[in-house]
């Protein structure tokens, strides 16, 4: 779980990933196209990575990937992203942390 929390609070958004997930992509693609450039931490090219993995389910997360934080907070994974992005709350928690290219 420290590992969790230091990679977490490195930036405003993460996202653990893993690099052939096809779900982890669009919830990437999603935080892109709101103009978030999030920090990604592929669990799968980290050698502490299946560690994380295990710490992320005993966290309480559905699947251990993605897995989302914002502000060091873990906000939830592919469901969770999508319900808050379609009920219109997922855009007020990234507003401060979009380019201003966005």
């Amino acid at each position: 779980m420290e590992a969790i929390m230091r990679v977490a609070s490195k930036k405003g958004v993460v996202i653990f990933s893993k690099s052939s997930c096809c779900m982890c992509y669009t919830v990437k693609i999603l935080f892109h196209e709101l103009g978030v450039n999030p920090l990604i931490h592929e669990l799968d090219h980290d050698p502490e990575g299946k560690d994380m993995e295990k710490a992320l389910m005993r966290m309480g997360c559905n699947t251990a990937v993605p897995a989302v934080y914002i502000n060091g907070q873990f906000i939830g994974s592919t469901n969770e992203i999508m319900s808050l992005h379609l009920g219109g709350s997922l855009l007020p928690l990234v507003r401060p942390y979009q380019s201003m290219w966005s």
